[in-house]
């Protein structure tokens, strides 16, 4: 008897451990589907907002700056326990937000789009005074946050206060970065966030199907397979989709805006790095984009350097106990979640235009001369003159 209730218990215990397996597989199938479903409808929105045009592009990073702000500001605020009555305390997070957009908007987008804001008075003393207004504004947040200190909150009050400061760099300032690449041609905007979504989908496959080896404590998922296999299918794929972007003005070209039916010019004369050169290699002959050298620097940090952006925020999580920024994307959490990596990548990307690539706007220069007085116009038309003509001389020798 007692042996026939010894197999009916295990057979009960195979049955629990069988259902268990079962329900674990099913709910790991189910997440799967979920991450893989809502990646393809993301990447199908972001190609849409790519044909849309440039205002689209800004727009959506506008809103994913705010949406990524209030994730990790909410963080902030249940892990310091504040309560919800403090006098207007939690405005001011967001209205140093709004301060920081107005200072970093003049000062990425404005110059962009001179031919409109000059018609308006305005609007032209909001640009051209942008920088002491944000000054006064800022110092005006200064001084409601001293006011709204409450004895009893003041140090959770505090923290808050640097934490929000934390986030205008991290997020804010990134966000305008991402922007101001754009205005260089969309392939600065474009090929460096499709490399990075590249590399997290590489990654993920490998690691899935070959992953053994841990990479890094702080991410136990992550492995050396997968790290590898992101690298290879980054460069392989990426090299593929920056030979194609290359060969169309929409992406090479950079952004201008003009006063015009269309509004914004994709019609130049592209740079010498986006016209193809004959190379041959035994008896093939391909079609070289001087692009490539700049592309190898874009995915060697985009699949090596980047990731560890992910890595950062995966220790930020645990730090604070959580499995995710939010769970606004099914299957992916946050909308940080998806975006750690980029902002680093944008900072990179912004860093090595201004280095490498960018040289000074005529432009620029010259909306600069107009702002000086007749007199220092005068005399910088004179520098210019004896400069050239002593060039022409030098020149004739």
């Amino acid at each position: 008897m007692s042996l026939r209730k010894h197999s009916s218990t295990i057979r009960t215990m195979e049955n629990n451990e069988s259902g268990k397996s079962q329900r674990t597989y099913l709910q790991h199938l189910n997440n799967v589907i979920k991450r893989v479903t809502f990646g393809v409808l993301m990447i199908s929105g972001f190609l849409i907002i790519i044909l849309i045009g440039p205002i689209m592009l800004m727009f959506l990073a506008f809103i994913i700056q705010v949406l990524c702000f209030r994730e990790i500001l909410k963080i902030g605020y249940d892990s310091n326990k504040l309560p919800h009555n403090l006098p207007y305390f939690r405005f001011l997070c967001w209205y140093f937000l709004m301060v920081a957009n107005y200072f970093f908007s003049v000062e990425t987008i404005a110059p962009h789009f001179q031919d409109y804001y000059t018609k308006f008075y305005n609007l032209k003393i909001l640009i051209s005074y942008h920088r002491f207004i944000s000054f006064c504004a800022y110092f005006g947040g200064i001084v409601l946050f001293v006011l709204s200190l409450v004895r009893k909150y003041d140090l959770k009050q505090f923290k808050i206060f640097a934490w929000t400061h934390t986030l205008l760099i991290l997020i804010v300032l990134q966000s305008y970065l991402v922007i101001d690449n754009m205005f260089n041609g969309l392939i600065w905007l474009i090929l460096p966030v499709s490399l990075v979504i590249l590399n997290d989908i590489f990654a993920y496959l490998f690691g899935r199907l070959y992953g053994k080896t841990p990479l890094i404590k702080l991410s136990p998922k992550k492995t050396w397979e997968g790290f590898i296999g992101g690298v290879v299918g980054t460069f392989i794929s990426g090299f593929i989709l920056s030979n194609i972007m290359c060969q169309f003005k929409y992406f090479v070209c950079p952004i201008e805006y003009y006063e015009t039916e269309s509004g914004v010019a994709f019609d130049c004369t592209p740079s010498y790095l986006f016209n193809p050169k004959k190379i041959s290699v035994w008896i093939i002959s391909l079609d070289f984009y001087p692009f490539t050298y700049h592309f190898i620097a874009l995915a060697l940090f985009a699949s090596i350097v980047a990731p560890f952006g992910g890595f950062c925020a995966s220790g930020f999580k645990r730090a604070f106990k959580l499995k995710d920024f939010g769970d606004v994307i099914p299957g992916h959490g946050g909308i940080m979640d998806r975006f750690d990596c980029q902002f680093l990548m944008a900072t990179f990307v912004n860093v090595y235009i201004f280095t490498f690539v960018k040289s000074p706007s005529v432009e620029l220069i010259f909306e600069k001369i107009l702002y000086l007085d007749e007199s220092k116009q005068l005399q910088f038309y004179y520098l210019l003159r004896d400069f050239l003509q002593a060039s022409e001389f030098d020149n004739s020798i």
